[in-house]
């Protein structure tokens, strides 16, 4: 990846670097998943509190989490399954401390009621619903509050999909666990794991995103693209509807920079900051102006300054390298942030700022909100 783009990756957020800002949300309320202290919806982003410490937010099913520059990790939504990781079932309607540690880097939710965080010392940590093990903790047992998975402290980034999760060591090392319905996985073979499986041998993964519809996607660190699992309306971007149970690479191309998988569809960057789409569409989540499903990727407009992407359940986010921010797809429940309820095939842009810093888009389906951080 060229410096000047690492660079604007590591400014806005989205390679991991913790610049702080304010929290807004948008989008369906129930449950209070918003964190705005009540259940309403709201087609437009609106501030949560006052404070101007956040660092990372992760969007799940009907619940948040979030990161403070203070190392504090942060919940609230539905915690019907202990989601929530407060050692309890009760929903909260605003952002609720976990535990008193300050060490928290990341916490990453999927289309599903568990989560998967990285503390600053580099272990990783899992809780919530823990059925098809999940949670990686060698068992298929439920947790209402934050499990060291194994001992180890190189884990580098996580990512969860509707029920498993895949994690990059800071070895370069591809690792899964959980259920293996699809290929998802990507071990080869059809069978499930409760705790954490090396795919392959390789030393050279870089980027993870796993999708809400058993599948997953990784970027190496040559500048690769590799999908696998369930190929339905060609969600892994391979020109057909296959499933494959062993990572397969995208083209030939050695430009990709960032990729993200929502339920059924994916995005990616490339290094020349296009923006590429493909799978399912028919809320326009590809946001190549169609409903039409993609079997390859598809390039969105012509535009050439694309940061980072994130995929929800039938929409998608994109911020800019200006700062700006972008939602298509299912705009059903306000979800897009435009001030309607309307879903849009191409890209629309949230507001007139040019300060956000990093976004998150909620899973399951139409029904689903966005949280965003951005500079004050």
């Amino acid at each position: 990846m060229p410096s000047k783009r690492r660079s604007l990756l590591a400014a806005s957020g989205a390679g991991g670097a913790a610049t702080e800002g304010e929290f807004w949300s948008w989008g369906l309320g129930t449950f209070g998943r918003n964190g705005l202290g009540n259940t309403t919806s709201y087609s437009s982003p609106k501030q949560v509190g006052a404070l101007e410490s956040w660092t990372k937010v992760g969007a799940g099913t009907s619940f948040g989490t979030a990161v403070k520059s203070d190392g504090t990790a942060w919940s609230w939504g539905r915690n019907i399954q202990g989601e929530l990781g407060l050692g309890n079932t009760t929903a909260y309607s605003s952002p609720v401390q976990i535990g008193a540690l300050t060490n928290w880097l990341v916490l990453n939710t999927g289309n599903g009621n568990f989560v998967g965080a990285i503390k600053t010392d580099y272990t990783l940590w899992t809780w919530g619903v823990g059925y098809q093990g999940r949670l990686g903790l060698g068992n298929t047992t439920s947790y209402n509050s934050p499990k060291q998975v194994g001992s180890l402290t190189d884990w580098s980034s996580v990512a969860l999909g509707t029920d498993m999760m895949a994690s990059i060591k800071s070895d370069g090392t591809l690792w899964t666990w959980g259920n293996y319905s699809q290929g998802q996985l990507g071990h080869g073979n059809a069978t499930a794991y409760s705790s954490p499986k090396q795919v392959g041998a390789l030393t050279d993964w870089s980027i993870i995103a796993a999708g809400g519809e058993s599948s997953a996607g990784a970027v190496k660190t040559d500048g690769s693209l590799w999908t696998w699992g369930k190929g339905t309306d060609g969600r892994l971007g391979l020109g057909n509807t296959t499933n494959y149970s062993s990572p397969k690479q995208v083209g030939g191309l050695t430009n990709w920079a960032d990729i993200a998988m929502g339920q059924k569809h994916s995005l990616a960057v490339k290094t020349d900051g296009t923006l590429w789409g493909w799978g399912y569409n028919t809320q326009g989540q590809v946001g190549d102006g169609s409903t039409t499903a993609r079997n390859s990727p598809v390039q969105i407009g012509a535009l050439t300054d694309w940061l980072s992407v994130k995929a929800g359940g039938l929409s998608s986010r994109a911020i800019k390298s200006d700062g700006s921010l972008w939602a298509w797809g299912n705009g059903a429940s306000g979800q897009l942030g435009d001030g309607a309820a309307t879903s849009r095939s191409s890209p629309v842009q949230v507001g007139v700022l040019t300060t956000w810093l990093d976004v998150s888009a909620g899973h399951g389906g139409s029904t689903t909100n966005t949280l965003a951080i951005k500079s004050v």
